[in-house]
């Protein structure tokens, strides 16, 4: 592909650039943030219910009786949550979220600790959305059933390509889809409950199965068996909570007034969330759902397994086909916005990681190139990162929603446990100085919320941590540790390097005593002469030229039209028993330095500049591999010569023709004297 082609397809897959100065234009207003950074919370509604009944169906029929007891404690578990991050938002409004609180308050430790549970549970938001919406179209669509993980790395890709045109761009184009999830869910809730009310309400499709226990429930459950059958339900279900600490970490995406916007949003996403949640669960309870971990032997028809052939609709699924049993419109309607918003869940995961990776990189904790904004304001380098860790998530766990769920909560409540003690340590130190009555009181409140926080998510945390463990989580905390380790390796490493490269304030301009340059010849054409002539220019101590003696021939051809041309400048010849070419120079070079250590060697390479890119594989290959090697060696500068072939001129102006763009002119791009 020709750079020009190339930038043509870049800018009909993201759209035009923009200016530093349009990053004000990317903001998003409250109507369009809820969609952008509740959609992973919200969607939560089509999986955590789902994780409540799969979990409690160990257990048989009887343990989903209490389906609606373990919803409410996390719907309540939820709202302590969106209380104590309505604190952070206005408290720490620059975009650090939990980071940023942990970072200030318990030192960088827990700062790091918080960062790296957010960045891998940012990553499992990704795989277990679309795995999980993968399976919602496997089961609208049967020819899926074997191409769920083709379907999901397609729609990561989708997701990806969307958030690299910008946050705006892409949270306009997937607010419509999430408020028509929303309406969709608490539409099928309302006119079940009418429908339940006037009496008319069926049964789902599931309800004539009976569910058979585990193995180890066919006995009955006793109470330690069962109370660890219900916190591992609990710790499930509370996937709904994820997401919720995505707002406090892109509140500088919002308008103005950040803070107060994003406090609201986050409001609109508990209330809209538990509504939903609630809803799901009590008509699941109502019209009777079967949901079970292994199906085809634990569903029973007249005592006997449905069998492997028997396909099991999310519970979502089932409530829409009972609810709309006359209105087929209805479940459709259900059944594609719920696939659609869990694709969009990730989008969620798009805008939390690149930001927080960027305050990462700023701080010197990750490279420095995910602190850079792409050519549409985003930050496109954390954006590839989180597809590539997000792809490869889905397809080494074969998009099974069952498997990824066990990794997933883990970080989330890590980062909730800590920030909830970061910010009650926030208020303690506030309140030492503060002697106004009014600010003292709201402080005070602000830290109840907190301290209630905390003991919530702490409390959730260790129950995640016993019911989990050995299911899949302990590959999340294996994660974890290994990229903090990794960020303090790389903190670690740009430190040494600042270090050795600081200048001190009274160090002299130290000279070197004379500069001996080299200009490396192959052939004796224009590039070699134009490198000669800039070598000379330069007004070295000794110039001379140096070539390989790789085959006598050539060589001795060489030496003849050298000094047929009357060359003024020595031409030296290295031997070359093993017909390398690097090795001789480089030990050329070294003899040099070892003879006078505070000499410099120049050496000049002449290399061909060409077009196309098919063109690299055929010239300038010896000349990296060269200057590679040349770059490691101490006392030694290395200067490219460029000689541009007719091919590169054509690459240019190719290039200029793209760059001139229909309507440029229009929006100012040539107006170079304002720009600068």
């Amino acid at each position: 592909m020709t750079p020009a082609l190339g930038d043509i397809s870049k800018r009909l897959l993201l759209g035009r650039k923009l200016r530093s100065t349009q990053l004000g234009e990317t903001l998003l207003p409250k109507r369009i943030a809820l969609p952008v950074f509740a959609s992973d919370a919200l969607s939560s509604v089509a999986y955590a219910p789902d994780e409540i009944f799969l979990t409690l169906s160990l257990a048989g029929l009887t343990a989903l009786t209490i389906s609606w007891k373990v919803a409410i404690v996390v719907a309540l578990v939820m709202l302590v949550v969106v209380a104590s991050y309505r604190q952070n938002v206005h408290a720490y409004p620059s975009g650090g979220g939990d980071y940023e609180v942990a970072n200030v308050n318990l030192g960088p430790t827990a700062g790091l600790t918080v960062a790296s549970a957010l960045l891998v549970d940012y990553v499992l938001t990704v795989a277990v959305s679309i795995s999980s919406a993968a399976q919602y179209a496997a089961s609208a669509i049967p020819a899926l059933e074997d191409n769920k993980v083709t379907a999901a790395v397609i729609a990561v890709l989708f997701l990806t390509t969307m958030n690299l045109r910008g946050v705006r761009e892409s949270g306009a184009a997937f607010a419509v889809p999430t408020y028509i999830f929303m309406l969709a869910i608490l539409g099928m809730a309302a006119f079940g409950f009418g429908r339940m009310l006037f009496g008319t309400l069926p049964n789902a499709e599931t309800a004539a199965l009976d569910l058979a226990p585990e193995d180890a429930f066919a006995q009955g459950a006793g109470g330690l068996a069962m109370a660890f059958l219900v916190l591992r339900a609990f710790s499930s279900g509370s996937a709904a909570l994820t997401g919720v600490e995505a707002i406090s970490n892109g509140v500088p995406a919002f308008k103005k007034p950040k803070s107060r916007n994003a406090a609201t949003t986050l409001l609109l996403l508990g209330c809209i969330s538990i509504t939903m949640m609630m809803s799901v669960v009590a008509l699941a309870n109502v019209m009777k759902v079967r949901f079970a971990e292994d199906p085809s032997h634990q569903l029973l028809r007249d005592g006997v397994p449905v069998g492997d052939g028997y396909h099991q609709d999310p519970v979502i699924g089932q409530l829409a086909k009972g609810i709309f049993d006359h209105f087929s419109p209805g479940f459709y309607l259900v059944a594609a916005a719920t696939g659609v918003i869990l694709v969009l869940a990730a989008n969620t995961a798009f805008n939390g990681f690149p930001v927080l990776g960027s305050i990462l990189a700023r701080d010197g904790y990750l490279p420095r190139q995910l602190h850079t904004r792409g050519d549409r304001l985003a930050f496109s380098n954390g954006i590839v990162i989180l597809a590539a860790f997000a792809i490869f998530l889905i397809v080494a766990f074969d998009a099974e929603v069952t498997r990824l769920i066990q990794l997933y909560i883990v970080g989330v409540f890590v980062s909730f446990t800590i920030s909830q003690t970061g910010m009650v340590r926030h208020w303690t130190r506030l309140l030492k100085d503060e002697q106004d009555p009014g600010k003292r009181a709201r402080m005070m409140r602000s830290r109840v919320i907190n301290a209630i926080g905390l003991t919530m998510t702490g409390v959730v945390l260790i129950i995640v941590l016993i019911t989990k463990f050995l299911l899949g989580a302990y590959i999340a905390i294996i994660a974890m540790a290994v990229l903090f380790l990794l960020m303090k390796g790389i903190r670690r490493h740009y430190e040494t390097v600042r270090k050795q490269m600081a200048a001190e304030g009274d160090e002299p301009l130290m000279l070197p005593s004379r500069v001996h340059s080299i200009v490396l010849v192959s052939k004796l054409h224009k590039p070699t002469l134009r490198a000669l002539a800039f070598a000379k220019a330069a007004r070295p101590y000794q110039l001379e030229a140096v070539t390989v003696d790789v085959d006598r021939d050539e060589s001795d051809a060489l030496q003849a039209d050298w000094e047929a041309r009357g060359i003024p400048i020595p031409l030296k010849r290295l031997a070359s028993p093993y017909r390398e070419i690097t090795r001789p120079i480089l030990q050329y070079v070294r003899d040099i330095r070892r003879q006078s250590p505070r000499d410099v060697v120049m050496v000049y390479i002449p290399e061909y500049v060409v077009g196309h890119w098919w063109e690299h594989f055929l010239h300038n290959q010896s000349a990296l591999r060269l200057k590679g090697r040349l770059l490691f060696t101490p006392g030694v500068m290395v200067t490219s010569v460029p000689y541009q072939l007719l091919s590169s001129q054509g690459a240019e102006e190719r290039q200029d023709r793209v760059e001139r763009v229909a309507g440029q002119v229009r929006r100012g791009a040539r107006k170079t004297t304002g720009d600068r």
